[in-house]
């Protein structure tokens, strides 16, 4: 049988090559995906015939319930502190839109649910970054009647964004010269390219 796919995120790195995976993957019969305003009919590259874009005020996210009850829900949603002016508005993005999804998600019996944590969370890490993102998988993990909720924890990102960080430039450039380095212990610090981000977080969904 067909599933279907909901995706929180679709405009991010991740989240736009996650949804041209999931348009070609043949598994899949919908991909619906919750935006924050209409999207441009040439946004997606691969065959978009699938996506159903929807757009909702994430500040009311509960008010969408009935869009959770597709089999797999992706959340790729993420910001960083510089970009969202504060650490408790980054954290209302990170934190909270993610957490009310898994909640959501599991009110409506999803199959699995799949989302982007980082390398290094930990709840009781001295890094504000790290601790949010800690917290949250502490929360959705030992949510009770959470099924099949897996997280992937990507180091620094590669790809194509429309505003490439100063970071994630530099780590574009040293990346072939500094991850042959990176080995044993700490090869899950080398930057990863979103492509296999999201074919990771396809893969952990349960079929």
């Amino acid at each position: 049988m067909l599933k279907t796919a909901l995706v929180l995120g679709a405009t991010g790195l991740v989240g736009k090559i996650l949804v041209e995976q999931l348009c070609l993957d043949p598994r899949y019969q919908t991909v619906t995906c919750l935006l924050r305003k209409p999207l441009s009919k040439d946004f997606f590259n691969a065959n978009a015939a699938k996506v159903q874009p929807i757009v909702v005020d994430f500040e009311n996210l509960k008010d969408y319930q009935g869009y959770f009850g597709c089999d797999h829900i992706y959340v790729c949603l993420g910001t960083t502190i510089k970009k969202a002016g504060s650490k408790s508005a980054f954290r209302k993005v990170d934190f909270e839109y993610v957490h009310i999804a898994a909640q959501l998600a599991k009110a409506q019996r999803a199959i699995s649910f799949v989302w982007i944590s980082a390398v290094g969370a930990n709840a009781k890490s001295n890094n504000f970054y790290l601790r949010v993102k800690g917290e949250l998988e502490n929360a959705i993990l030992n949510m009770s009647g959470l099924d099949n909720a897996a997280a992937v924890r990507p180091s620094l990102l590669l790809g194509e964004r429309e505003e490439m960080r100063p970071a994630e430039k530099l780590a574009s450039m040293l990346s072939p010269f500094l991850s042959p380095l990176l080995r044993g212990k700490l090869s899950k610090y080398k930057p990863v390219q979103a492509a296999d981000v999201a074919a990771q977080m396809i893969r952990l969904q349960v079929f």
